[in-house]
């Protein structure tokens, strides 16, 4: 078929159609008049509100206004010209940061001091809904609608007669594996997730309706920190710890941090750090979330820290620095805790 030479590239942006000369007569392109814009990791255009975080999705947002094809190309932004002459005359002065005589650092073990804590709505929520179900765990009563803590089983408790019926589950764990999941008992390996969570047990057994406690002990908590001009913040990642119990104790140059957890018994998580600037105690404050606990450390010199504390010899072998998180264990999912929306409503995700 011999190509038809009257037809050329709209330029307009969002269109792209070749289009005939001889037939531009009608409002049939669809385009933007404005201009794209890049903006938080949004991509959209600045004359409607359409954006997307994905660029394909971008380029495909339909044009929001009609008008006749234009094969005429838009100006190219103008290019701002070095002015050499002007730049050579430019002297950049550079002056050393300010810093002043170093602080002395007092003794590690100085007494520390407890800082009053600010107790997140959110965490009071939590923490008395966790005591009112470890009453209702202790009393040994079950309430109706509870459902099997056997991974895999999608019953619910309905009264004495459920102990009855038969218990079918995965006694093993979930493991995602390079797009595959698959339980460790029975190996039934999916790439889909809800074929994944639909996979009937492959063991029976009694019904589980309570979840086993976690030992004495064996707490480990994720932390981070970051820095501002001012301020060094600490940040500690952990849910249903008892804020009652639970403190924040510091000295200028030593931060101590014990959370105890409602849920298990005696179960601890402690972090104590020589930090490695020199802090005001009395201008520090810190925060009980729900989620985590931040430490607002105020530094008492200027200068950025290069690193947040110093390594202690009677620390090296618990590794306090790095703690072994469960979720961090390669390929392992653990899926005891945090209810996931699925086909098997008893199934939990941590998360």
């Amino acid at each position: 078929m011999p190509e038809n030479k009257s037809l050329v590239q709209c330029y307009n942006r969002g269109c792209g159609q070749l289009f005939d000369l001889n037939k531009n007569d009608k409002d049939e392109c669809c385009h933007h008049p404005g201009a794209p814009i890049f903006h938080d990791a949004y991509k959209g255009w600045s004359c409607c509100n359409k954006k997307s975080v994905d660029f394909t999705e971008f380029l495909n947002i339909k044009g929001c206004t009609l008008s006749k094809h234009s094969n005429v190309k838009p100006p190219e932004p103008e290019k701002q010209v070095l002015d050499k002459e002007l730049d050579k005359k430019k002297v950049i002065e550079v002056r050393a940061p300010v810093v002043g005589p170093q602080l002395p650092r007092p003794p590690f073990h100085t007494p520390l001091t407890v800082l009053e804590a600010r107790i997140a709505d959110s965490l009071k929520n939590a923490i008395q809904q966790a005591t009112t179900k470890s009453v209702t765990e202790a009393d040994g009563t079950i309430a109706i609608g509870t459902t099997c803590k056997n991974g895999g089983c999608n019953a619910t408790y309905e009264g004495p007669q459920t102990n009855d019926t038969m218990c079918t589950h995965h006694p093993g764990c979930p493991i995602f594996h390079e797009g595959l999941k698959f339980w460790s008992c029975c190996q039934r390996r999916t790439t889909d997730f809800n074929t994944f969570l639909s996979q009937p047990g492959c063991t029976t057994g009694s019904h589980r309706w309570f979840k086993e406690a976690t030992p004495a002990g064996t707490v480990k908590c994720r932390w981070d920190w970051h820095q501002t001009p001012e301020f060094v913040i600490v940040s500690v990642y952990a849910k249903k710890y008892d804020p009652t119990n639970s403190c924040v104790k510091l000295n200028p140059i030593r931060l101590n941090v014990k959370l105890v957890f409602h849920e298990e018994e005696n179960a601890v998580f402690e972090l104590d750090l020589e930090l490695r600037g020199v802090v005001d105690v009395e201008r520090s404050s810190a925060s009980m979330l729900g989620t985590k606990v931040e430490i607002k450390l105020k530094k008492a010199e200027p200068g950025a820290w290069s690193k947040l504390d110093f390594p202690r010899i009677e620390e090296k072998k618990e590794t306090v620095k790095s703690p072994v998180v469960q979720e961090d264990k390669d390929d392992l999912v653990d899926l005891t805790s945090v209810e996931a929306i699925s086909p098997i409503n008893n199934l939990n995700l941590t998360g």
